[in-house]
């Protein structure tokens, strides 16, 4: 969206508020799925932003659910639970029953507990579920290999239960391919390879989260955000040869499509500093790697209507918070700033939305709005967060 389009939904709807819009969303993930091709198969895991899930839906094959709340929002969306991945390293046996009561085929399994409880469940429904295995990273995340190998080798006792194949992700915003993700494909190649060999276990399929960078900063090249998926097309398509392959990404797909725009409402100047405060803050915004304020992130700045001033001057953009960590950017250099100007933070269209510290201070979380390229909608309005910090004494 450009610079008019954005003052306009500021002054429609208000600040501080989330702007995605689908109409880009939707042009990059037809490029990725034009680029890795028929083979390879995505997922959108729901976490980065499930306001986007309507708009995903006929974008992926598989949306990745991680907790119960985020199937509750599957199930008021009407998402066709067939599509849905649960996942999640903390899955109880009341979250698991909810799942399958709600149609839900597909799961991960992170621990031998996950197996068991999913077993049960599955036994008592008399049907056979499909599972992949999360092998670990080195992280709490997934099962030792050890453990995994374990349960292929006890497949058989496990009669609720279909090990399809293997779930794997160890990180994100990794730039190295060749240092981390095809030496991941590689290294899952020769796994699977050994589940052949040793257990007669064929890997039917394969979820790889490749963890891809996106440049969110202004000093990062920006020309082509999609080279990393297309640099790593070939070794994906290799292994697509070899087994169903599915690649899940939530930052790498949506980060592109958000803006964030926030209202200065007041400047001043301390000890020959210049200072903006705005109506957001870090509890609204958190780019991956930029704590406090030390990177800039790309910002256009829309002059209000009071605006006359030109003067280039050097600013600390700061939030609406009472501790010294709301700094949005350190340094930035704009021209004119005043009270009542907007600032709209671009690529935050990933994990901002839902990942701040909404609920210190008790301040109000932000409108969420939808863009689609012949208008937008607000989607939801300002939340009061002061109601769930509030003790219920009577």
């Amino acid at each position: 969206m450009d610079k008019q389009q954005l003052a306009a939904i500021a002054r429609e709807f208000g600040t501080p508020s989330f702007v995605f819009d689908t109409a880009a969303l939707d042009t990059r993930m037809r490029s990725i799925k034009a680029i890795v091709g028929d083979s390879v198969h995505l997922c959108y895991s729901i976490k980065a932003n499930p306001f986007l899930i309507p708009a995903m839906q006929g974008l992926v094959e598989t949306l990745e659910v991680c907790s119960p709340g985020e199937l509750e929002i599957c199930e008021a969306l009407h998402v066709n639970p067939q599509t849905i991945l649960f996942s999640g390293v903390n899955k109880t046996a009341e979250d698991i029953e909810h799942a399958m009561d709600a149609g839900v085929v597909r799961f991960t399994a992170e621990s031998p507990l996950h197996i068991r409880l999913l077993n049960e469940a599955a036994l008592r429904r008399g049907r056979v579920y499909p599972v992949l295995l999360r092998l670990t990273a080195g992280s709490q995340f997934g099962m030792d290999e050890s453990d995994l190998l374990d349960a292929i080798a006890h497949r058989e006792d496990y009669a609720g239960l279909r090990f399809t194949g293997i779930h794997y992700f160890s990180g994100t915003q990794r730039a190295k391919l060749d240092k981390d993700q095809r030496k991941e494909l590689i290294m899952l190649g020769e796994f699977m390879d050994k589940l052949a060999r040793d257990y007669g276990f064929v890997c039917e399929q394969l979820e790889y989260g490749p963890g891809l960078y996106f440049p969110y900063f202004a000093h990062e090249d920006h020309s082509d955000t999609l080279a990393p998926i297309r640099a790593l097309a070939p070794d994906l398509q290799t292994l697509a040869g070899r087994c169903e392959l599915t690649i899940e990404m939530g930052r790498f797909f949506a980060s592109e499509c958000g803006t964030y725009l926030t209202t200065v409402v007041d400047t001043k100047v301390n000890r020959g500093h210049n200072y903006a405060i705005v109506d957001g803050g870090i509890h609204h915004v958190n780019y991956l790697g930029g704590t406090m304020g030390m990177r800039n992130p790309i910002i256009t700045h829309i002059p209000g209507e009071a605006h006359t001033d030109e003067t280039g001057a050097d600013w600390s953009l700061c939030g609406s918070l009472c501790t010294t960590a709301d700094i949005l950017v350190r340094s930035i250099t704009l021209s004119g700033l005043a009270q009542q100007d907007v600032l709209a933070f671009h690529n935050i269209g990933a994990y901002s939305v839902t990942e701040g510290p909404a609920l210190f201070l008790s301040r109000n979380m932000p409108r969420i709005i939808l863009a689609d390229g012949h208008g937008a909608r607000l989607v939801r309005d300002t939340l009061h967060s002061s109601a769930i910090n509030q003790p219920n004494i009577k």
